[in-house]
């Protein structure tokens, strides 16, 4: 992907970039409506939902206001059209929040920054991962629909930094859900995490799609994705395989639940056999962790490693002693050709691998916006 590529695709598939390409359908709606069926200023859904607009047609020009002006629980922010460079972060304060892409195609509203862990800091030093993020959400109870959340930075941009981890977003909260968005980046891309290490988040992603190479949906959170798209992509700075990994769970070892894919699917751009499906991280913070992931009910294309899905992250804490699971898989990259390497759950333990099962009395899934 040649290095501004992903910067005028982002812009593209927004609606307010229609001087880079035709008006789509939906850009020229977001002209008379850009804030769809969801209100205006003039017309508020609620009176705890603000408008957020870039061509200043709202309560605010960027996410980052809004979220500073609404403080407390409960606050919608209804997203128009457009591309958000900007870094946000919601705090642990501003708890029960919905964010809404107005249009209903996360293609059409983009929040997107680009930096690296290794970045440099105006002030000194450099971001590291968590810093990377583009977006943080911290904050309990929160849901997001049709949005693409992103992060931009390329390493042929920037040879020089070694630190190449870059997320899209960071999500620590209990009970934060996810429908319907987009998550786009190379490195670390979806940092499905929690606050602390004692504390367990549940998290739900419905009809998403992450894309990126190495781990690029990581982390310890409690985190289920279903009917959700992951993709990687190729590789042009690697002489060979593997190019990436796609998950990269680092579970709590107190935690008896990590990451659930489930009814989703695997597909890429890199050739076959490239990519792994998984690997464990164990952090230098928490070396008691023990990595949990189950992929089920998945279609798993030609890029994953049939033969070898699984490989360590550190030698000190190989796969084989954490809690990898497969279940009723298909497509090339499913094909149990080598049984050691690749643990299957009895059909009695596929009973306890469910989305409620993970979850608890948490119900994402049910009711629409």
């Amino acid at each position: 992907m040649h290095p501004l590529s992903r910067r005028r695709f982002l812009a593209v598939t927004a609606g307010t970039a229609a001087a880079l390409a035709a008006p789509t359908a939906h850009a020229a709606t977001g002209r008379r409506r850009p804030f769809g069926r969801f209100g205006s200023p003039a017309a508020r859904r609620t009176p705890r939902t603000r408008y957020v607009d870039p061509l200043g047609r709202g309560d605010f020009t960027t996410v980052r206001d809004a979220v500073a002006a609404t403080t407390g629980s409960g606050w919608t922010l209804v997203l128009a059209p457009g591309v958000y460079r900007e870094t946000v972060v919601l705090d642990a304060t501003r708890t029960g929040a919905t964010w809404l892409g107005a249009s209903e195609n996360a293609r059409d509203v983009v929040i997107v920054y680009d930096n690296a862990a290794g970045t440099p800091k105006p002030g000194g030093g450099t971001y590291g991962t968590t810093g990377s993020a583009t977006t943080t959400v911290q904050a309990d109870g929160f849901t997001a629909r049709w949005i693409t959340f992103a992060n931009d930075w390329l390493r042929a941009d920037h040879p020089d930094i070694t630190g190449t981890q870059a997320v899209a977003i960071k999500v620590q909260g209990d009970r934060s859900a996810f429908h319907h968005c987009r998550f786009l980046g190379h490195q670390d891309t979806l940092y499905a995490d929690s606050i602390a290490l004692a504390a367990f988040a549940r998290q739900y992603y419905a009809h998403c799609y992450a894309e990126g190479d190495v781990d690029f949906v990581f982390g310890r959170g409690t985190a289920v994705y279903e009917r959700c798209h992951f993709r990687t992509l190729n590789r042009t700075d690697l002489a060979g395989a593997p190019y990436g990994f796609v998950l990269a769970p680092s579970t709590a070892g107190a935690n008896p639940l990590g990451y659930l894919v489930t009814r989703s699917r695997i597909s890429g751009e890199a050739p076959a056999a490239s990519y792994k499906l998984a690997r464990p991280w164990v952090p230098s913070s928490d070396t008691t962790a023990r990595p949990s992931l189950t992929v089920r009910d998945t279609h798993l294309g030609p890029g994953i490693d049939a033969v070898a899905p699984y490989t360590n992250m550190s030698a000190s804490f190989p796969w084989q002693d954490q809690r990898f699971a497969e279940y009723r898989n298909t497509g090339p990259g499913a094909e149990i050709t080598v049984l050691e390497n690749r643990p299957q759950l009895t059909d009695e333990q596929a009973e306890s691998a469910t989305r409620a099962a993970y979850l608890g009395d948490w119900e994402p899934w049910k009711g629409e916006c």
